[in-house]
């Protein structure tokens, strides 16, 4: 089963994403793949001289990502009007291209794009496990470049090893992935809510 969540920003996927994670490890099973916390400060004490402070006073900087199951987290993206004023900014990466509001690096997309190509080459070898792919964007469904690899082990199907998946995509790319990974069988789309949380469960448990 293919289970796709969305939601709106800052509205607790990740948080979410982690709750669920624990439960299925408490109950035996192993998530793989990649989660993307954001990397945030806080801006509490000085909220009027951030004005891309939130509503709670914390400021997003940047995205990393943990790999999973080894919990390896590395730098994945930088806003990027603080990539280009620290002089890390290439126009000509592929997020450069594309323009995103979030540099990659190349680097670092290959680094995770080789992470998900290892878990493709171990299909089989353990399990059950719950494939996590926090996100799929405009880099990979619009342009067909970023995690390639991700997409790629979706586009492999159900194995006895990974027999469900769970990939964030946002709502107005959501066009783009339909009846492109019918593999899977039924897609389930799930909101970061309890219901959805047990609904994942229960795939395992059933």
């Amino acid at each position: 089963m293919l289970f796709v969540l969305t939601g709106g920003v800052q509205t607790g996927k990740t948080r979410w994403l982690e709750d669920v994670m624990d439960d299925l490890r408490s109950a035996g099973i192993q998530p793989c793949g990649a989660l993307a916390p954001g990397v945030w400060a806080d801006r509490r004490n000085d909220p009027e001289s951030f004005p891309r402070a939130d509503e709670n006073g914390f400021e997003k900087l940047g995205i990393d990502n943990i790999l999973l199951p080894s919990g390896e987290r590395i730098a994945f993206a930088r806003r990027t009007d603080l990539a280009t004023a620290e002089g890390s900014y290439d126009p000509a990466s592929q997020s450069g291209k594309a323009k995103l509001g979030w540099h990659i690096s190349d680097e670092a997309i290959e680094r995770v794009n080789g992470h998900f190509a290892s878990l493709r080459a171990a299909s089989g070898q353990s399990g059950p496990q719950l494939l996590v792919i926090d996100e799929l964007g405009r880099l990979e469904l619009e342009r067909g470049e970023g995690l390639t690899e991700a997409v790629a082990i979706l586009e492999d199907g159900p194995t006895p090893c990974m027999p469900h998946a769970l990939v964030v995509v946002r709502e107005m790319l959501l066009p783009h992935i339909e009846g492109r990974f019918e593999s899977w069988g039924e897609t389930v789309h799930v909101s970061p809510d309890a219901q959805s949380r047990a609904l994942v469960l229960g795939a395992f448990t059933s």
